[in-house]
């Protein structure tokens, strides 16, 4: 491990050293807003997040959509209508937040291997302008729902698992022929699917789906992907073919991932190389939000074992970031007083929750000074940390802020204690 300050690159665009040494982000000392907002506090630079936005319209065009799953509220959801992008919807709850918040339904996009009948009647009614079709007996559930709601035949695409197993986490892998996600290519299933769909006066069936996974570094698997569907795209005479997700960010110093504008060239060079004269289109998630924002922990304890090792104890945890816990999903740390500082001393950061699993960096670096009461900061924490957050041992959820140009905004509020019993009956 590297006892080298942590690399700048990793922290949000806005993010600045101050004169002391202190970390800025957005224009304002993050210790301040740790004090303002407690901790744990997530922090997202929202110019950041606005950048990342307008990337990816320059690079798939105005029908590209962010991935709602990465992280989800209402300010993020007019944010990225702001900017320009559509948005992707698994669920019936995330549908609810994007019309609360205003996103025209017709630049909303609903996928999910397992609707249901209301998550069905509420998209149709609402008439989002596609849905992602992932199996047959959601076939028979558009074409019953639709004369029984008398709405209009919603324009489909098809979700096709290719037969491309991407080199990431096997929870994240969705490409591979032994995938719950869609079509299979390689059986026929996939063929069958486009005659049902093309036949039935249910559905208007307009494009191919395909998405091999997440947290994906190498663009030639897309360029594999898109390589693997155009023959059959090509026979089906349709118009559009979305590439979905999944294009990886740097969480630690020795990993590099492409950009988004990167990740497009290599879709689009393929989309070429290919023949397909198709309308290309993407749904970035992790690569919009991840890298915009930052964790605060306040250190709690720190507890030294002679001859094994030193536990640094935050007041967050697997409750607010449990992506190490899922997937050996690996962080920095650094001290927030101390940006700069070089970071000699191995510790593992752990949360507060009862669990020895409960570990947020196993092998940290930190300053040899690291004390009780610190402000302690883990970068890259925009995606999959407040959207997969709990209430695990009844610990109340984070806040999310949002800075920009000095001003911050919370957008999340934090949990209270008596919104832990906001669900219990009574009696």
């Amino acid at each position: 491990m590297s006892a080298a300050p942590v690399e700048l690159r990793l922290l949000p665009d806005s993010a600045k050293v101050d004169e002391s040494g202190g970390l800025e982000i957005g224009g304002l000392p993050v210790a301040e807003l740790a004090e303002r907002f407690g901790t744990p506090l997530f922090v997202y630079d929202e110019a950041h997040l606005r950048a990342r936005c307008a990337e990816a319209v320059a690079a798939f065009g105005p029908g590209v959509s962010y991935a709602s799953k990465a992280f989800w509220c209402l300010a993020m959801a007019r944010l990225v209508v702001e900017e320009g992008m559509s948005v992707d919807v698994s669920t019936g709850g995330e549908l609810h937040v994007a019309l609360a918040a205003g996103v025209p339904p017709e630049r909303i996009t609903l996928h999910g291997n397992n609707k249901s009948d209301d998550e069905l009647t509420r998209a149709l009614t609402a008439g989002v302008g596609r849905i992602v079709v992932d199996s047959f007996d959601e076939i028979d559930r558009i074409e019953r729902l639709v004369p029984m709601l008398g709405s209009a035949p919603p324009a489909v695409l098809l979700r096709v698992t290719p037969g491309i197993e991407a080199h990431t986490h096997e929870y994240v892998r969705t490409g591979q022929n032994d995938s719950k996600f869609g079509f299979t290519l390689s059986t026929g299933l996939a063929e069958r699917a486009v005659g049902m769909a093309a036949a039935s006066p249910a559905m208007d069936l307009i494009g191919i789906h395909v998405h091999i996974g997440s947290q994906v570094f190498v663009a030639d698997f897309f360029r594999d992907a898109v390589s693997t569907i155009a023959d059959f795209f090509a026979s089906v005479g349709l118009h559009e073919l979305s590439i979905g997700g999944g294009i990886g960010v740097a969480y630690v110093a020795d990993e590099h991932a492409p950009t988004i504008t990167e990740w497009a060239d290599a879709v689009h060079a393929a989309a070429t190389a290919s023949g397909l004269g198709a309308h290309i289109t993407a749904e970035p998630g992790r690569s919009i939000a991840a890298a915009a924002a930052v964790t605060l922990y306040r250190v709690g304890t720190i507890k030294e074992l002679p001859g094994l090792r030193t536990y640094v104890s935050v007041d967050g945890g697997m409750s607010d970031n449990p992506r190490p816990v899922l997937y050996g999903s690996g962080y920095e740390a650094f001290l927030a007083r101390e940006v700069l500082a070089p970071r000699p001393r191995t510790v593992r950061i752990v949360g507060k929750h009862c669990e020895s699993g409960d570990v947020i960096v196993p092998d940290a670096q930190l300053p040899e000074d690291v004390a009780v009461g610190d402000l302690l900061v883990t970068p890259v924490t925009g995606a999959y940390g407040h959207s997969m957050a709990s209430n695990y041992n009844k610990v109340p959820r984070p806040a999310v802020v949002f800075v920009s140009g000095g001003v911050a905004r919370e957008v999340v509020r934090r949990e209270t204690l008596d919104d832990l019993l906001r669900l219990d009956v009574d009696g």
